[in-house]
């Protein structure tokens, strides 16, 4: 497409976007309204410069020299250049597209008038020293207030014109800054505290301008920002979307493009939220991002950093957004630490499987946080969450001195309710909530103290224990469960047959024929992080395995009072199965676990020679590949007068199989 283009360029983007089209070999014509303005243009073969204050007419001769698209990137508050722009563009046919700074952030403290005007009329009834940010052109305004040339710091350009006409004024020597910016926070907040300034009025010159590294500088200097709201009325494109536009209009291919074309993903932790978690760096790359994508609780944090800002934390719809926007520097606010718990898991997944660049800023988390707060280390600590799971804590704290969770809800009944049942009352459970925020609070107390308390939703807990016992769980004594008419397999076979299957930390197991629950017991206590599906036909035996459950604090088995196979159709996919009773359908049960996963791990014990058929049958059937057979005979000592007789038990084979071959199912 043939456009002759003419920038009006009296920011940083205008200048910015001429340099990236002639960087494609697209030719434009720059204009400024200052020879200081030219300086910071750098010519060469595609780039052209005017230079002058232009009014209306002058516009219209200058863009009827064959300008076919005229591109209005002056100031946010330069109304009259931009009124007189577009009727000029009108009278001569061109098109007209506004390049508009984005809106810096606004702090609720920050006094907002409508005009400069307004300003000095509200300065008039304050008292201390003002920094005058506003440029040289409207400086006269603030010649009303009183002891001006001693109250007032006017920071204007650094050019012979700008000082003479301030000098003219009664600005000069300590009370006159003849500086080019925009100004880092740092600079900013020297001045002001060099000055002792009590005020700072300034315009919104947006991110690029510096806008919000002088909002920051002022409240760290603890001066008032006076804010000289932008023009009503003023709508245009921005400058990531101008690039979009003219790459598609010039036929700009993606290949071809000099800009990045590598959007980079910065996920930025923040922290608890609250003021004073972010760190240095975390600060940075919030400031450079073009967006920042996040919670709304995240944003309220951030946007300081970053005016624009879009509101989505489910990671799917996070990449759609990234995909479908012209933002090349992106940054994802993640609460807490992202590598804690966060949402960032998933969405550096997405991000580098689409190829893009990520990087990740480690921030405070929670656990961290609330262990500084209580004055205790937290490299001892194990770490739970109900984020979107269960969580079996009761089997932590027996287990472990110090349990950290991060909840989903406020399931505090629930915790202390467990911890009562499993005889944990004297476990001490520290409740943090609204960590770092003005009202963070930090409840302490028994789980009986605790159980009938209301908390919120931004709720974390750290639960001490100083009897806890992390001892291998296996070999229970038999007469510590509670025991009723239901055959209960032997605590010798519980412990060989948890030893063949080998659990991880989150198995979830089928016990089979469970009886009074002892197998699942064992099983529960291996794997805490798993679950136990505790399978019984009786009725009384399914009570039993309950009372088990809460006598051991076992709270992940779950107790299925049915007949297997029909009992396992509804049950979640296994990793291992122990089957101890089949009542004759153990080739069915076998059946239907392969269905569910054919990688499933098992172990069958048989005590009558029938099930040790029916077993070696179903071994053969099956083809199992890897397969282990243990006949186990135990004799346990009891004392008759003074003699230590002993006393046999009926002989057990334990069966082990895994990778099924005939999965022709």
């Amino acid at each position: 497409m043939s456009v002759k283009i003419l920038i009006f360029a009296g920011t940083t983007e205008g200048r910015l976007l001429a340099e990236y089209l002639s960087s494609h070999e697209v030719q434009v014509q720059v204009c400024v309204a200052t020879e200081y303005g030219e300086q910071l243009v750098e010519k060469n073969d595609f780039i052209s410069i005017s230079a002058g204050r232009l009014d209306c007419e002058g516009m219209k001769n200058l863009i009827s020299q064959g300008f076919t698209l005229v591109i209005d990137a002056t100031h946010p508050y330069a109304t009259i250049v931009s009124s007189n722009l577009k009727k000029a563009c009108a009278e001569t046919g061109a098109e007209y597209m506004r390049l508009l700074r984005r809106k810096g952030a606004y702090p609720d403290d920050v006094i907002t008038v409508a005009s400069v005007e307004e300003a000095v009329n509200f300065l008039q009834n304050t008292e201390g020293n003002i920094l005058v940010a506003t440029g040289s052109k409207e400086l006269v305004k603030f010649t009303a207030l009183k002891n001006y040339q001693e109250r007032v710091y006017a920071r204007v350009l650094s050019t012979a014109d700008v000082a003479k006409s301030c000098a003219a004024l009664g600005f000069e020597g300590k009370n006159l800054i003849c500086m080019q910016g925009p100004f880092c926070e740092e600079l900013n907040y020297g001045m002001l505290k060099q000055i002792s300034a009590k005020y700072i009025v300034t315009k919104d010159s947006g991110k690029v301008g510096g806008f919000d590294d002088k909002i920051r500088a002022a409240k760290r200097a603890g001066a008032t920002t006076v804010l000289v709201g932008r023009p009503l009325g003023d709508e245009g494109l921005s400058y990531e979307d101008v690039i979009a536009e003219l790459n598609s209009r010039l036929d700009i291919k993606a290949e071809e493009q000099k800009i990045s074309l590598k959007k980079k993903i910065t996920f930025v932790s923040v922290g608890m939220g609250g003021c004073g978690q972010l760190t240095i760096e975390a600060i940075n790359a919030l400031e450079s991002a073009e967006i920042v994508i996040g919670a709304e609780r995240m944003l309220q944090s951030v946007k300081a950093y970053c005016g624009n800002t879009h509101k989505e934390y489910a990671a799917d719809k996070v990449m759609s957004f990234i995909q479908n926007s012209s933002y090349s520097n992106i940054a994802v606010a993640v609460s807490g630490d992202a590598g804690f718990y966060s949402a960032a898991k998933k969405l550096i997944i997405l991000a580098e499987k689409a190829g893009y660049e990520t990087q990740v800023i480690s921030g405070i988390s929670s656990v961290a946080y609330l262990c500084a707060k209580l004055k205790t280390s937290w490299e001892d600590v194990n770490i739970l969450s109900t984020h979107g799971k269960d969580a079996n804590v009761a089997a932590s704290v027996r287990t472990h001195e110090k349990t950290f969770l991060l909840l989903s809800k406020d399931n505090i009944h629930e915790i202390c309710s467990d911890l009562i049942k499993a005889g944990m009352n004297d476990a001490l459970l520290h409740v943090g909530e609204n960590l770092s925020y003005d009202n963070e609070t930090i409840t302490t107390g028994h789980p009986s103290e605790l159980i009938n308390k209301n908390f919120g939703s931004l709720c974390v807990v750290l639960i001490l224990n100083d009897k806890a016992d992390n001892s291998n769980s296996l070999g229970i004594y038999d007469e510590n469960f509670i025991r009723g008419t239901a055959p209960m397999t032997k605590s010798e076979i519980r412990s060989l047959s948890a030893v063949k299957l080998k659990l991880k930390p989150d198995s979830i197991v089928y016990d089979i024929g469970a009886g009074t629950g002892s197998v699942s017991v064992e099983l529960a206590l291996a794997a805490p992080y798993g679950a136990v599906y505790a399978v019984e036909k009786e009725a009384d035996a399914a009570e039993l395995i309950n009372q088990n459950k809460t006598k051991f604090g076992a709270f992940n088995i779950r107790v299925i009072n049915g007949t297997a196979p029909k009992a396992l159709q509804n049950l979640p996919a296994p990793t291992h199965a122990f089957i101890g009773g089949s009542s004759g359908n153990l080739k069915e049960i076998i059946r239907e676990i392969l269905i569910k996963n054919k990688e499933t791990k098992f172990v069958i014990t048989a005590v009558t020679l029938e099930t040790v058929s029916e077993a070696l049958s179903s071994l053969d059937f099956f083809d199992f590949k890897n397969r282990d057979i243990i006949q186990l005979s135990v004799s346990k000592s009891r004392q008759v007068g003074g003699y230590n007789l002993m006393t046999a038990q009926n002989p057990v084979y334990v069966f082990t199989c895994s990778e099924a071959s005939n999965c022709d199912l």
